[in-house]
C-alpha cells in the first residue's frame, strides 16, 4: 500500500493533484479571512512571524501564521510515515543563511514569493506577470551556474536531534499563537490590529490547510523554482504540471467566488513599479536556485530532517526583519483622496536588491568545482 501511494505521488497525476489542492486551499483560506491574493505566501507569512516575534516593528504585518507551522509538520508526518525522515546537514550553512536573507529581500521587494505570484495572477493582478518573468530570469542565471559546476557541497547524515529542532520550533510557535503570552511591557509577542497581519483565517482551518499542503508537497517534491529549473536543465515538465495546476485551480475558484480583478493598479498588497517587481523576483529566483529550492520546498525539506533547509528558512525570517527595519520592503499602490498612488521601493530598497544580485553572482562564481 505504501509503495502504491509513493508511485502515485511520483506520477504526473499525483503532482497535478497536489498543485490543484494547493491552489484550492489557498483561495479558500483567502475567503476565510487571509489577505486578498495571499491565501498562501511563504515569504509574507514568514515576515509576519518575524514581526510577531519582534524582529521588526512594522505593526501591519505581525502574526504567527499557522500555515507555515502546518507546512513543516505536515511534511514531518509524511516523512515519518514513509520512512523518509533523515537528519542531515553541514552543506555550507552560512551561505544558505545568507541566501535566505537575500531571497527575502527580493521577495519583499516584489511583495510575495513564487506561490503568491501565481495566486496574484490567478486573481487578475497583472503585475505578477512581471514578477514571474523576473523569477524566471533569476532561475536562468542560477541554472547557468549549475551547468558550470556550482555546488554548496554535500550534506551528511547527522544526529536525529538536528532534524527535530525546526519541527519542535514550529510546535513552540503554535503554542505561542494559542496562548499568546506577554513578555514584559514592551516585549513580544506582537499581533497586528490592522493591515495584512490582522487578516487571517481561523487558526484551525489555517493549520489543517498547511498540514495537508505540507503532506502533499513532501510526497510530490512540489517546488515552483524546481519546475523552471528542471525545464531549463532537462526539458522536464513534471513539476511544472503541478505549478500549472495550482494556477488553474486557483483561477477557477477565484472566478467562481467573483474574486478576480484584472489590471495593474491598484491591486491588493501589490505595486506596479515594474522594474523593481522584475529585479526583486530575479534576486529571489537566483537565491532559490543557488540554495536548491523555493521557500516552500525549504520548509518541506526541513520537515523531513534537512538542517541546511532549516538554516535557509531561518535566514528568510531574519531577512524579513532586516527588510522592514531598514526600509527595504516594497510599498503597495494605493488610493489617497481618490487619487491613485504608485508604490514601489525606497532608495535603500533599490540599493539592497542590486547589491543582493551582486552578492548572489559572487557566490555563484566562487563556489564552483570546475572553472
Amino acid at each position: 500500500m505504501r509503495n502504491r501511494i509513493t508511485l502515485f505521488f511520483a506520477s504526473r497525476p499525483g503532482i497535478i493533484l497536489a498543485g490543484a489542492v494547493i491552489g484550492i486551499i489557498a483561495v479558500l483560506l483567502q475567503k476565510a479571512g487571509n489577505p486578498p491574493n495571499m491565501g498562501v505566501c511563504v515569504a509574507c507569512f514568514e515576515r509576519d512571524i518575524a514581526g510577531a516575534l519582534g524582529l521588526h516593528r512594522a505593526a501591519a504585518v505581525q502574526y504567527i501564521r499557522p500555515e507555515i507551522i502546518g507546512f513543516m509538520l505536515g511534511s514531518l508526518v509524511a516523512a515519518l510515515l514513509f520512512r523518509e525522515f533523515k537528519a542531515r546537514g553541514g552543506s555550507a550553512p552560512i551561505v544558505r543563511f545568507t541566501l535566505g536573507i537575500l531571497a527575502m529581500i527580493g521577495a519583499l521587494a516584489f511583495l510575495g514569493c513564487p506561490w503568491r505570484a501565481l495566486l496574484r495572477l490567478a486573481g487578475g493582478d497583472l503585475n505578477a506577470i512581471v514578477g514571474l518573468a523576473g523569477l524566471s530570469a533569476g532561475i536562468f542565471i542560477g541554472v547557468l551556474f549549475l551547468k558550470n559546476g556550482y555546488t554548496l557541497g554535500r550534506s551528511s547524515k547527522t544526529y536525529a536531534s538536528v532534524g527535530w529542532i525546526m519541527p519542535l520550533i514550529m510546535v513552540l510557535l503554535f503554542l505561542l499563537l494559542v496562548f499568546r503570552p506577554k513578555f514584559g511591557e514592551v516585549g513580544a509577542l506582537f499581533f497586528s490590529e490592522k493591515g495584512p497581519g490582522s487578516m487571517h483565517a481561523p487558526v484551525v482551518l489555517s493549520l489543517l490547510g498547511g498540514l495537508l499542503i505540507g503532506f502533499l508537497a513532501q510526497r510530490t517534491r512540489f517546488c515552483t523554482m524546481g519546475s523552471l529549473r528542471d525545464i531549463m536543465l532537462m526539458k522536464d515538465f513534471h513539476l511544472a504540471s503541478g505549478v500549472a495546476a495550482l494556477l488553474i485551480s486557483a483561477a477557477i475558484v477565484n472566478f467562481t467566488l467573483g474574486a478576480v480583478r484584472f489590471g495593474f493598479s491598484p491591486q491588493p498588497i501589490a505595486h506596479s513599479a515594474h522594474v523593481w517587481n522584475f529585479l526583486g523576483m530575479a534576486l529571489a529566483g537566483l537565491s532559490f536556485t543557488l540554495a536548491g529550492g523555493c521557500p516552500g520546498r525549504q520548509l518541506f525539506l526541513a520537515g523531513e530532517g534537512d538542517g541546511d533547509a532549516a538554516i535557509f528558512a531561518l535566514g528568510m525570517i531574519v531577512g524579513a526583519g532586516i527588510s522592514h527595519n531598514l526600509n527595504l520592503a516594497g510599498k503597495p499602490d494605493g488610493i489617497i483622496e481618490g487619487v491613485a498612488t504608485t508604490g514601489g521601493l525606497s532608495a535603500e530598497g533599490m540599493v539592497a536588491v542590486v547589491a543582493g544580485l551582486a552578492v548572489c553572482i559572487a557566490i555563484g562564481f566562487s563556489m564552483r568545482e570546475k572553472w
